[in-house]
């Protein structure tokens, strides 16, 4: 915990040290939804008696979170964010489920009605990954081999690039694009592509 907490840390102090030299020009806030394309490619399980089974992890996440930005002089914004995103995949009903949250900070350049953006974030994240290797009766018999429950906590760097259109003063229309990477428990079931997100951020400037 120590060795994840100090990157934080870092990155807060830094935060703190640049937002110094900036004077307050507004935040934002609001939520989205999303969707991609994700993949672990194909993961090996085996069963108690050693017999393997490789399954496919792949396919359309779909999720919803929110962020909060707080504006400093013309282009830098910091603050944080947190989504949850969920998997499903194979012939019976698997899911990988990953929750993410952390401080982001990026740089805005605005014309007009629109806005662009490049950032990222920094912050901690689980996975909850249900494998079904058969179809499951709805009975109350414990199935032997023909599942697996994994769960692990990581250390998560997401580079992301938007967009905002502002739709009237206080409210944008919002997209981004970003990429996670699990830069502290690297696991082959941990699936990896692009996110695309949309959604509406109700802003306030000063």
């Amino acid at each position: 915990m120590r060795k994840r907490g100090l990157p934080l840390t870092i990155l807060l102090c830094c935060f703190s040290f640049v937002c110094a030299g900036f004077e307050f020009s507004g935040y934002e806030g609001g939520m989205m939804v999303h969707c991609g394309y994700v993949s672990a490619g194909s993961v090996t399980f085996r069963s108690p008696s050693g017999t393997a089974t490789d399954v496919s992890m792949k396919g359309v996440p779909v999720g919803i979170g929110g962020a909060l930005k707080v504006g400093f002089g013309k282009h830098l914004r910091v603050g944080g964010e947190g989504y949850v995103s969920t998997l499903k995949y194979g012939s019976y009903g698997s899911s990988e489920t990953i929750g993410w949250g952390g401080l982001l900070a990026d740089c805005v350049w605005t014309g007009g009605r629109w806005s662009c953006f490049v950032g990222g974030t920094v912050g901690g994240g689980s996975v909850k990954n249900v494998t079904l290797l058969s179809e499951m009766p709805s009975d109350f018999i414990l199935e032997d081999g023909s599942s697996s429950y994994r769960e692990y906590g990581f250390l998560a760097l997401v580079p992301f690039a938007g967009v905002e259109y502002a739709i009237t003063e206080r409210i944008h229309l919002t997209a981004k694009v970003d990429w996670m990477f699990n830069a502290s428990n690297p696991q082959p079931d941990f699936v990896k592509g692009p996110r695309l997100y949309i959604g509406f951020m109700f802003c306030h400037s000063r």
